[in-house]
């Protein structure tokens, strides 16, 4: 079956009701016989409809009376007669109009209108009258066209990972292509016409060879299908069959995604009166912002950055924006290789792209649709479009493990390491596709990939634990007694420390809610966080979190005379700035503003007091930053000719996402008050934080801020200016005023 075969059905079926127009005594002018929808697009497979229409000029219907009702009935009964199944109509040229007018779908069908007999100017005067008024109400129909196409996806599923995939209706199906030409023909976004039409037509391909083998109009292929389109499209088995058509269905849903973001972006701007030049938002080193969608910045060299692709990526997700696919294929072609082990700036982008939540999946999408993920992650070649073996999933392998990226991403609030969660999520069904158990397979793989990544030995061992023991949580606790001293045994056995209970907790979660809704009900939620709370009480029991280690060093010159010292050394593909200063309260405050203010982004910090100084440590991206400037903005921020608190307020900064958390940990330490901060890797918090402290007149002993991937975890060990930890009431109104000062509620 191909093209050339349904343009010689397309053609059979154009000439029988040609002839069955002309033996009715068609006239030649004021009235035509249209073909609309597949027939329309000559989309003819071996059981299709026929849809047609026979239209009138305004008025004829009513002077020719009785003859035009006896006319529409003579063009119909041979074409009944001669079996085809038709789909008929009788309208004049006004009423054509108004039904486009009043309905999206008719409108949409009818930009494939296409003459067959009658009167040809009045088909095209049809046509071009209908386009016309398509592109003049675009901007007013697309949204309810959008909501028609989200609420069928909703309803039938997409093609790419469907048991019984739907080669019409699914999202990713022939209707989809449709509506991409739709779009195009508003002339307000653009969708590559050669890779659509290619998609189309394949899958047209696999539509006539369903209705061969089904011998009847079908467009459900059922497990019985795949072995009848491997021998009817010429491939190895079923299982190429079922990569084939979700190859073809993932395609079209990357195409119709991009193309209906691009939409919303157009549809919430002005047009313009004039063209204007593209605008570049500069949000990152090589990286730009430009109408919706990430592209480079001007003068990025992308062949000396092997983490530019990372970083656009990463960019893309956290904003959920469009990776522009030109930008992200070029970034394929130019950049150089990332080193065995990556750099920390790749690991950590790497982890930002991870833990966007929805903004993911667009992003990832594109990065398989360009190659890039045969760069970044070549053993995802194991998984792609891998089907699932339990019906309880929703997705393919590949998807699935997309979607529990995305379920992680919500999650890492509640964990010490959110970078080692959302690699396991990733890393987690990396084993499958083989013989052997896909957790036994799979750690083994894990530690490879974390090891190239550039995880710390420990980092690895964690990961790799993860992606081993995945399953043990959820099958201890759905299978054993949870009264039995021994069903705590099991799990402790094998996952014997609080950090990973809470991380294997998390990814248990994440991995059942990307499967499906069944696979993390109530009753089975219960029964899995029941046992890792059981489980944490027993491994915690008299474990005590260990103090940050601090060191001393030498106070310069400078600061012993009374004033600041600013050292910046670079170190790797950043800086680390060094300040020591004479202590006093909300000196913190103001060192973070100085930072804050000039947009730098902050990776780690240590902060402490020695003796009557204070020394603090930041290891910052980039590394072209200038010790006299930042000394300068530090002079300003101290003497109040530059006020941080307006041009760093906290609307600019928790900017959607996850809520932060803030905490009292009174058994953390002896001496001071602790308290952690969880929040959005944003610049400025730490300024926010301490300058909430400073106002309750809260002395900073020591601070410790580290970023893994979107997330900051930031420990301040607080004392009273009098020295002594905070009383209960003190420490709970720090917590209250901190998260008041990170959330502006």
């Amino acid at each position: 079956m191909t093209a050339a075969d349904r343009v010689t059905r397309t053609s059979a079926i154009d000439a029988l009701c040609g002839k069955a127009y002309d033996d009715a005594g068609g006239p030649d002018s004021g009235v035509a016989l249209v073909a609309v929808g597949g027939f329309g697009r000559g989309d003819m497979a071996p059981f299709s409809d026929l849809d047609v229409v026979l239209v009138s000029a305004d008025g004829v219907a009513e002077e020719r009376g009785e003859w035009w009702t006896e006319f529409a009935g003579q063009v119909w009964y041979p074409l009944w007669d001669s079996g085809v199944k038709l789909d008929h109509s009788v309208r004049s040229l006004p009423e054509m109009l108004t039904a486009a007018e009043n309905d999206v779908r008719v409108a949409s069908g009818l930009l494939d209108v296409r003459h067959v007999a009658g009167d040809y100017s009045l088909a095209i005067q049809l046509r071009t009258t209908i386009l016309a008024q398509w592109r003049r109400q675009a901007r007013s129909r697309l949204p309810e066209l959008r909501e028609m196409v989200l609420s069928r996806h909703r309803l039938v599923g997409e093609l790419a990972h469907l048991s019984m995939p739907d080669l019409k209706e699914s999202e990713g199906g022939l209707r989809d292509a449709t509506v991409l030409k739709s779009l195009t023909a508003t002339w307000l976004v653009d969708v590559p016409a050669a890779d659509l039409e290619r998609c189309r037509m394949q899958l047209l391909d696999v539509r006539d060879v369903l209705h061969e083998a089904a011998g009847r109009a079908t467009d459900r292929i059922a497990p019985e299908h795949w072995g009848l389109l491997a021998e009817g499209l010429d491939l190895a088995d079923e299982r190429a069959a079922q990569r084939h058509v979700r190859e073809l269905g993932r395609r079209l849903t990357h195409l119709s995604r991009l193309a209906w973001r691009r939409t919303d972006d157009v549809l919430r701007r002005t047009p313009a009166t004039k063209p204007r030049r593209p605008e570049l938002d500069r949000i990152a080193r090589g990286v730009a912002l430009s109408k919706g969608e990430v592209v480079l910045d001007k003068g990025a060299r992308p062949g000396s950055d092997p983490v530019l692709l990372l970083r656009a990526a990463a960019e893309a997700a956290t904003r959920d924006v469009v990776l522009a696919p030109p930008t992200a294929a070029r970034l394929v072609r130019e950049c150089p290789p990332l080193p065995n082990p990556w750099p920390d700036e790749a690991r950590q982008q790497m982890v930002r792209l991870l833990a966007a939540g929805p903004g993911l999946l667009g992003v990832w999408e594109t990065l398989e649709e360009t190659g890039a993920l045969d760069r970044i992650l070549p053993e995802w070649e194991r998984i792609r479009l891998l089907p699932h073996a339990s019906v309880i999933h929703r997705f393919t392998v590949d998807r699935h493990v997309v979607e529990t990226c995305v379920e992680a991403a919500a999650l890492i609030r509640g964990v010490s390491r959110p970078d080692v969660l959302v690699v396991a999520a990733l890393l987690h069904d990396i084993g499958k596709g083989g013989l052997t158990e896909h957790s036994v397979a799979g750690a083994p793989i894990a530690r490879e990939i974390a090891t190239r990544m550039g995880f710390a030995p420990d980092e690895v061992d964690l990961i790799s634990q993860l992606v081993r023991w995945h399953l043990l949580l959820a099958e201890i606790a759905t299978t054993r007694d949870p009264d039995d001293p021994a069903t705590l045994d099991a799990l402790t056995e094998h996952i014997s420390t609080p950090e990973a209970l809470a991380l294997l907790a998390a990814l248990t979660e994440a991995d059942a809610k990307a499967a499906s809704p069944k696979a993390w009900s109530s009753w089975r939620a219960g029964l899995i966080l029941d046992l890792a709370r059981r489980a944490r009480v027993q491994l915690e029991q008299g474990t005590v979190p260990p103090p940050f280690s601090v060191e001393e060093i030498e106070v310069p010159e400078v600061t012993l005379a009374g004033g600041i010292s600013i050292t910046v050394d670079q170190v790797g593909d950043g800086a680390r700035v060094t300040t020591v200063a004479p202590d006093r309260v909300g000196l913190l405050a103001d060192v973070a503003a100085m930072f804050a203010l000039r947009r730098v982004v902050v990776r780690a910090a240590r902060i402490w007091s020695q003796g009557e100084f204070a020394v603090s440590v930041w290891d910052v991206a980039d590394d072209f930053h200038d010790a006299r400037a930042l000394r300068d903005q530090l002079e300003a921020i101290t003497a109040r000719r530059v006020e941080p608190a307006t041009r760093l307020a906290p609307r600019d900064l928790v900017v959607g996402g996850l809520a932060p958390t803030v905490v009292v940990r009174p058994e953390a330490s002896d001496h001071a008050t602790v308290i952690e901060v969880r929040a959005a890797d944003r610049v400025g918090v730490v300024y926010l934080v301490s300058s909430a402290l400073a106002a309750m007149e809260v002395t900073v002993r020591s601070a410790h801020v580290s970023t893994l991937g979107p997330q900051a975890v930031d420990v301040f060990y607080v004392q009273e200016a009098s020295a002594g930890a905070l009383s209960e009431t003190r420490a709970a109104e720090a917590a209250h005023a901190v998260r008041e000062a990170i959330t502006g509620s």
